[in-house]
Formats: C-alpha cells, sequence, structure tokens
C-alpha cells in the first residue's frame, strides 16, 4: 500500500525549465493534524490559503507565496477561546537535482544555507516547510485574548473582569486540603472555635 501524498507537494510540469518563465496558482491546502503550537494551532482540515507564483531560474523554480489561514487556541490568562487571522508571505529557491550546491567537506555547518534541503523531486516542490515557517513562527507562544487580560480570580476561578472591584480585598474563605483533617479534629474537640485556632 503506498503512503499518503502530501498536500504539499506541487508538480512544476506547468513551468518551462526556461529562466524568466513563471505561472500563478491560487491553492487550498487543508492543514495537518500537527499544524501549529501546543496552545495555539491551525485547526486540522482547516483550509490555508496560498497564493504562489513560481519562477524558472538557473538553478532551479524560484517560490514566492502569500499564505493565509486562521488560528485557535485559547488564553494563557483567562482559558478564552481567541483567534488570529495569520497572512505571511516567503521566496524560497528549490534547486533542480542537478543544480544542489554540493556541500564542502571543509564548510562549517554556520555556512550551509537553510534551504540546503530545499530540492526538486522530479518536477515536484514541497512547500510544507515554508508554509509552516511563514505561518508557525507568527504564532504567539503565550497567547491572549487582549493584551490588559487580567486572567482568573486563583481562588474561585472566576475572571476578574467579571468580579467587583472589591472581590481581592474581600477574599476568600481559603482551606488548606492537607490542613483538613486537623480542623475538623478541633472542630469536633471544640466547638464552634473558629478555624485555625
Amino acid at each position: 500500500m503506498s503512503a499518503k501524498k502530501s498536500p504539499f507537494l506541487f508538480n512544476c510540469y506547468d513551468l518551462p525549465r526556461r529562466a524568466g518563465e513563471m505561472r500563478e496558482f491560487e491553492l487550498n491546502i487543508d492543514a495537518p493534524d500537527d499544524f501549529g503550537l501546543p496552545l495555539f494551532k491551525i485547526d486540522p482540515a482547516t483550509p490555508i490559503e496560498v497564493d504562489l507564483t513560481i519562477s524558472a531560474v538557473s538553478e532551479g523554480v524560484l517560490a514566492t507565496a502569500e499564505v493565509r489561514a486562521t488560528a485557535h487556541g485559547e488564553c494563557t490568562r483567562c482559558l478564552e477561546p481567541i483567534e488570529q487571522d495569520i497572512d505571511q508571505s516567503f521566496t524560497e529557491l528549490f534547486y533542480y537535482q542537478s543544480s544542489r550546491p554540493s556541500r564542502s567537506k571543509a564548510a562549517a555547518p554556520e555556512e550551509l544555507g537553510e534551504d540546503d534541503n530545499l530540492v526538486m523531486d522530479g518536477d515536484e516542490i514541497d512547500l510544507e516547510l515554508p508554509v509552516r515557517d511563514a505561518l508557525i513562527l507568527n504564532l504567539p507562544l503565550n497567547p491572549l485574548c487582549r493584551p490588559d487580560c487580567q486572567g482568573l480570580c486563583p481562588d474561585c476561578g472566576v475572571k476578574w473582569d467579571e468580579l467587583p472591584g472589591d472581590h481581592g480585598e474581600s477574599g476568600h474563605d481559603k482551606t488548606d486540603i492537607r490542613w483538613a483533617g486537623l480542623e475538623k479534629l478541633q472542630e469536633q474537640m471544640n466547638p464552634g472555635a473558629e478555624p485555625g485556632l
């Protein structure tokens, strides 16, 4: 049974291998399952819109694209659901197999470009890496519903925005579960005494 083909593979057979040739395409790619960060991601099967321009150059195919998608997650302070529209672009060179720069054995790792792995497979280019970089690198690690979100009260778990202004002053009856057994014993021995005394 053959492996499922990546939705990010794009066939450039329509582009003549003559420098200066150009083609434009509008693509809708369904997002895979793991597209995003733990707290903020693009939902599986959500369309990723890619306005792609491919140009033939002497070394390979130059891909320029505008990438759009909508990410969903939760505010890290108040846990409210949030969404963010992402609109980013990228330009990457995909080398022909025959034109791929050879790695010099003496070359230091920092001298090797990130596009070292962007090599065409026949007429196909794999857009997954540049699309991932364009979208995921622009997702916040700690998403917020708004910059001044105050989060939740640590005692009752209600959003601070929904609580009265003096809520923090009035406080809560705090019971440390580690002392619950002793407080129960104290209540049995001294009925009517205030807990903790």
